[in-house]
């Protein structure tokens, strides 16, 4: 895919790229404390870095929790997975049906041309080849639909979204939705290890931090007035014979 979930479904980053943000402008704080002994920058980098700290802990345990459900069911005969929207979490269930955000995200798998990589496939290529979730949820009917006009066994609602025209195909299904969850499951299992990597380095910062604010406020409380070591009065020694 051109563009992957990720990039449609931003909806789980955003909180990410603003915390990035304010590491990156209360990092300039703490650098300018730490190089020109400014207790007050000192403190002020402290304090929001351990409001970030939390913030970033926070994000990275409810993604665990909001991307743990789901996963795709295997089809008999197939290398494929297909994936159901009731197997997630409902707070995505309910992202991804709001229709501000499936607009967008539809929009941009439209742009993806996802599906126009197998729109030539031949049967045996359905037997034999993988595919993403998303070409999976959207670019296809359920396997187990059943266009026989002559059948009257009750089908999967998804059975009756599909159409064959390529701006309309299953990009209406749950299947599809089920798809782009899948993916950003999957990106959002990865990014996790990357937040994890990320706390244990602001942690270390944070301490280093923490000595540097130790360090200044004694340097401010034994030189007050900015003298250094060099100038300090040095007790004099009389020596009488």
């Amino acid at each position: 895919m051109a563009r992957n979930s990720a990039t449609c479904a931003s909806f789980l980053q955003t909180p990410l790229l603003v915390v990035g943000f304010v590491v990156l402008v209360i990092s300039l704080a703490g650098f300018i404390g730490a190089c020109f002994h400014v207790v007050w920058a000192l403190w002020v980098y402290l304090l929001v870095m351990l409001f970030v700290i939390a913030t970033l802990l926070a994000l990275t345990v409810f993604g665990f929790v909001v991307t743990s459900p789901g996963g795709g069911v295997e089809v008999p005969g197939r290398v494929y997975k297909e994936y159901h929207l009731e197997d997630y979490s409902p707070w995505l269930r309910n992202r991804i049906k709001d229709p501000r955000y499936w607009m967008t995200i539809r929009s941009c798998i439209l742009g993806s041309k996802a599906c126009a990589k197998i729109a030539l496939w031949t049967p045996l290529d359905y037997m034999e080849k993988d595919m993403s979730p998303i070409q999976s949820g959207c670019c296809k009917p359920p396997t187990t639909c059943n266009y026989n006009l002559a059948t009257v066994v009750p089908q999967d609602q998804d059975c009756y979204k599909w159409n064959n025209d390529p701006s309309l195909l299953c990009y209406e299904c749950d299947s599809c939705k089920a798809g782009v969850l899948e993916d950003v499951r999957r990106d959002w299992h990865k990014l996790s290890v990357l937040n994890i990597v990320v706390l244990v380095f602001l942690i270390g910062i944070y301490s280093i931090g923490c000595c540097a604010f130790r360090n200044t406020k004694r340097a401010e409380t034994d030189y007050p007035y900015g003298h250094n070591r060099m100038t300090k009065v040095r007790p004099r020694w009389d020596y009488h014979w």
